[in-house]
């Protein structure tokens, strides 16, 4: 039997090292998903129960592997339900190749069934690389294209093949006009060097400040060891946007934890009180959390030119590699004597972290849900991998979870859209099978479409060699974070009608599929909860009661603005009381004396 251009869609997928495609079946890939059942699980064929969830754990698998993750769907709905997973790489700069069918050449323009411009769909999100493939001898050159374009500019790529053409013998691309050749599949990993006349100009800004901050996001993550190199001879504090709060461990002294609305305190003051700013791998955009402009000389370090100099008026920009950047900065760098600026930092560090204790022990109906992450802290394995869900989960993710060893985390940062934190842990276990995965769900996204998820993970967790995947729903029957938004931003109480959830038991659910579940009522129960869930030979899901009305208080609020807050957006709502209440409790411990 010769070989057909699904055959050698898959065999040019293997050479390229993809080990999995996540998908969901349809007829507008029939040919592609016959070459699976031909090709002996080669690439395997991951089942997804919505191609939205393709999507995404496509992306969780970029996110923690580093390489190129692969999704795959039908013509028409199933192609417009990869949308969200797309954009969702698009905004965090991850490597994803869509593989898309599309309706029979001879039928296009017909109005057919399931015919869509897909053109039209993908050209934003995937508008690095977009092709359509119409020829067998087109192929080779287009599925190269679109996985290396998608390496190099860390971005969704996207390929439509019509199903007609999956069924027909391939024909390889030969030496005669208008016809394309590739090469060999090679993952190339440019390394790029700032100019050395800027590196100086940088190391002078740096050598003549005296109260030095360095800002990291996800791409510094391959110069951690260079960061704190800078941080000691600087006498910097490092703070953390949230794409890259894995970048370093928590334990370090100087390290100050989030910054943002999400962020730490300790984060907050360090930009309140620097002079000179250097950032690091970060495309942070929220300009307010930064210092003052003109406050503070600026110095960024970013491997795309694009994104340089955009949000802060950095005086000088190294496009480069930060690794082998920071290593041509790091010999210029003199060693700062006066460590006032990184002892008051430190203060800030330890003081913070007492704090943030006390109000997770803050008392709550039943369960604070800030106790939930600071104990999973106490226990959480040093090569875990986190991921976090949109909404008022995130608030507890970035500011309470402490990282340390090579712990892993990540979560759906510029779009923020709900739903990724249960398939971004499915697509993690195949990245690193034999690394635990933590999901911190609300119970909002985990109706959205975890729960269905949950069915993926029961099939395919033996396949892992640590089983361990622990979902962990925050069951508060409300959407919390548009709940506090409509509150603080809105300035109006909740409105029950779009707030409240219906009340299920997602321990049962989870129960009934096969998998572990643990109820959690008692705040005096979670942390053996979590020593139940890490110890156990299956996935789990920790379904914790946890109280809505505990504030997620930015870090620079002060008692006026909470007041003022207060007195605006309460009336009519009908926790008003509790608010007020934990809300002052939570908010006071920031000024009880410290045990440092």
């Amino acid at each position: 039997m010769s070989e057909t251009v699904g055959d050698y869609l898959l065999r040019r997928l293997r050479d390229w090292g993809v080990e999995q495609v996540f998908g969901y079946p349809g007829d507008g890939i029939n040919g592609i998903v016959a070459a699976f059942g031909k090709a002996g699980d080669q690439p395997r064929f991951i089942q997804a129960r919505h191609e939205e969830m393709a999507a995404f754990q496509a992306v969780g698998y970029a996110k923690f592997s580093g390489e190129v993750g692969v999704c795959m769907a039908t013509s028409g709905p199933g192609a417009i339900h990869l949308l969200n997973g797309l954009y969702d790489a698009k905004l965090d700069h991850v490597p994803v190749v869509a593989i898309v069918g599309q309706t029979a050449r001879s039928a296009m323009g017909g109005s057919y069934q399931q015919e869509v411009d897909l053109q039209s769909l993908f050209k934003d999100v995937a508008s690095e690389y977009l092709v359509e493939v119409n020829v067998s001898e087109q192929l080779p050159n287009a599925l190269d294209r679109a996985i290396r374009v998608a390496q190099a500019e860390r971005a969704p790529t996207a390929l439509i093949i019509p199903n007609d053409l999956q069924e027909e013998p391939y024909n390889p691309p030969r030496h005669v006009f208008k016809h394309v050749p590739s090469s060999p599949p090679s993952t190339v990993h440019s390394v790029t060097t700032a100019d050395p006349a800027e590196i100086e100009r940088a190391a002078e800004v740096l050598n003549a400040g005296e109260r030095v901050a360095i800002l990291v996001g996800q791409g510094a993550r391959r110069a951690a060891d260079q960061v704190v190199q800078v941080a000691e001879l600087t006498g910097a504090g490092v703070a953390k946007a949230l794409l890259g709060k894995d970048v370093l461990p928590d334990d370090l002294p100087f390290v100050t934890g989030s910054i943002g609305l999400l962020g730490s305190r300790p984060s907050y003051e360090l930009m309140e009180g620097c002079d000179t700013l250097l950032i690091v791998g970060s495309n942070f955009p929220y300009s307010q959390f930064l210092p003052s402009f003109g406050k503070a000389r600026g110095v960024q370090i970013d491997i795309d030119g694009k994104f340089i100099g955009m949000r802060y008026p950095t005086e000088v920009n190294l496009v480069g590699d930060a690794a082998s950047t920071l290593d041509a900065l790091i010999p210029l760098l003199e060693r700062k004597s006066d460590r006032s600026w990184r002892e008051r930092v430190e203060r800030g560090v330890r003081r913070w972290w007492e704090v943030m204790e006390r109000e997770a022990m803050v008392p709550a109906d039943p369960i604070n849900p800030m106790r939930i992450t600071w104990e999973l802290s106490a226990r959480i394995p040093d090569n875990a991998i986190v991921t976090a869900d949109s909404g008022s989960a995130a608030n507890w993710y970035a500011r309470t979870l402490r990282m340390r060893g090579n712990m892993r985390g990540s979560l759906s940062g510029t779009l923020a859209t709900m739903g990724p934190g249960v398939p971004y842990a499915i697509g993690a276990k195949f990245a690193h099978p034999d690394r635990p995965a933590i999901a911190l769900v609300g119970d909002g996204a985990m109706q959205m479409n975890g729960l269905a998820e949950l069915i993926t993970l029961k099939r395919y967790y033996p396949r892992f060699s640590d089983p361990r995947c622990v979902i962990c729903v925050l069951h508060n029957n409300d959407l919390n974070q548009v709940t506090w938004e409509l509150r603080a931003m809105g300035g109006a109480p909740k409105f029950e009608e779009s707030q409240v959830l219906p009340d299920i038991s997602y321990a049962d659910f989870a129960r009934s599929l096969g998998l572990g579940g643990v109820t959690v009522t008692d705040p005096e129960r979670m942390g053996a909860a979590w020593d139940e869930a890490l110890a156990a030979d299956r996935p789990v899901l920790l379904d914790v009661h946890c109280d809505p009305n505990i504030p997620p208080i930015p870090p620079h609020a002060t008692f006026e603005q909470i007041k003022s807050a207060a007195e605006s957006v309460l009336k009519g709502d009908p926790d008003a009381w509790n608010l007020l209440t934990k809300g002052v409790r939570t908010k006071v411990q920031e000024f009880l004396p410290g045990r440092g």
